[in-house]
């Protein structure tokens, strides 16, 4: 709107000059936009994360699973329209519902807390003070920057501190915090900080070795590349304690 108390008159010539304005304007913003997806798209190619905890929206769990689903069913069946595919194909015709039933119900079960393993704690009856290596767990998550699989394994250490854990809810726990939208080096640092509010130690090692999807069938498409991440904490920042897990994991 042009105002008249800063010497314009509302004629023809003015409202061109706004309309140039505006346009400027939205060139402006459309670089600020371009600008910003590229640095969102260099964060993801990058695989940097930007926190501990997974970001979550307050209102993550208003919706029950059901309705996610249907959701999400109704959205993937539309970009695979977008896409060109034909869903009357009896083959794509069920797709949308697979898959949103897989997101909600399998690879991204770990976002819902209330599917967090009940971590069993056991008394040191037998007073063993040596550290516990559960080596070779299998890891499968998802790259939160494309939605692409993560696959790998885990070796989880920890000395006992009057209490030790059924070796079962380890697996489970580095697969729970597996299935989730995932960086690795955020998924290795849940873990080791999960299992040392379980056992009340700070004792504890974490390595994750992993081959990503988003680098191999991607971006640079490197399939020879693995990427390894670690966490150590207490007695395991000392070399000794150290060099004993990473002898048990070769």
């Amino acid at each position: 709107m042009l105002l008249t108390n800063n010497g314009f008159s509302p004629n023809n010539n003015h409202k061109t000059m706004n309309h140039s304005h505006e346009e400027n304007c939205n060139c402006h913003n459309h670089k600020d936009k371009k600008n910003e997806d590229k640095n969102n798209e260099d964060l993801g190619d990058e695989h940097v994360a930007t926190s501990l905890d997974t970001p979550m929206r307050d209102d993550a769990f208003v919706l029950t699973d059901t309705e996610k689903i249907d959701k999400i069913e109704a959205h993937f069946r539309e970009i695979m329209g977008i896409l060109g595919l034909d869903l009357t194909d009896d083959s794509l015709n069920g797709t949308p519902r697979r898959v949103a039933k897989m997101y909600v119900q399998e690879i991204f079960g770990g976002l819902n807390p209330a599917k967090k393993p009940a971590m069993t704690l056991f008394e040191n009856k037998y007073k063993y003070q040596e550290m516990i290596v559960e080596k070779d767990i299998t890891i499968y998550s998802t790259c939160e920057h494309h939605f692409v699989p993560i696959m790998g394994r885990a070796h989880i250490a920890y000395i006992a501190n009057g209490k030790v854990i059924g070796l079962s809810k380890l697996n489970r726990l580095a697969q729970y915090y597996a299935k989730r939208p995932q960086v690795q080096e955020r998924l290795t640092n849940q873990i080791g900080e999960a299992l040392k509010s379980a056992l009340g130690t700070q004792d504890v090692a974490v390595i994750i070795e992993a081959d990503h999807l988003c680098v191999a069938s991607r971006g640079v498409q490197d399939v020879n590349s693995s990427t390894i991440t670690t966490y150590y904490s207490g007695k395991f920042k000392e070399d000794n304690t150290k060099n004993e897990f990473l002898g048990f994991t070769k």
